[in-house]
């Protein structure tokens, strides 16, 4: 599926209730989880230290943050569409979200989205996606819930 393109808010609009795509696989590094700790300052054994992770956890290995995984959504998303003519977008909010279970390291993840609903106020438009990160090879997802985005459609294009 090739990346959607969106212009402007009538645009969007066509693709209430559909199913938008799904990004690439990104894997899920030790590296990417340690600078992940670095900048949170969260440094559980269960992310950061691989040999105790390996012995004493149940998924023979360190895992990502439940964090890390909502974070790469909004890279995700932008292989899924791009949106254009935009004066600016500001992430607004998560609801319903639910962790299904743990991101092993070395694992792989994409999003998938859904246009849940998409509302003009006042000019800006309040884009809520459905959402879940799929792991390579597993039935459940690292999560699901519904990303909120606010997009300042520039008017003058």
């Amino acid at each position: 599926m090739s990346k959607l393109i969106i212009g402007s808010h009538a645009e969007f609009e066509k693709y209430i209730g559909k199913e938008l795509g799904v990004s690439e696989y990104l894997t899920i590094t030790q590296e990417r989880i340690d600078k992940f700790a670095d900048a949170t300052i969260d440094y559980q054994w269960i992310h950061s230290d691989p040999e105790r992770a390996k012995k004493e956890a149940n998924f023979g290995g360190t895992i990502a943050h439940g964090y890390l995984n909502i974070s790469i959504s909004p890279y995700l998303w932008k292989q899924i569409a791009e949106i254009r003519n935009l004066d600016m977008m500001i992430n607004y909010g998560i609801e319903d979200l639910r962790f299904a279970q743990p991101v092993l390291v070395n694992s792989e993840v994409r999003l998938k989205a859904k246009l849940h609903s998409l509302v003009n106020l006042r000019g800006v438009s309040k884009c809520h996606l459905k959402v879940e990160l799929e792991i390579k090879g597993q039935k459940k997802p690292a999560f699901s819930g519904t990303l909120v985005f606010l997009y300042y459609f520039n008017n003058n294009k």
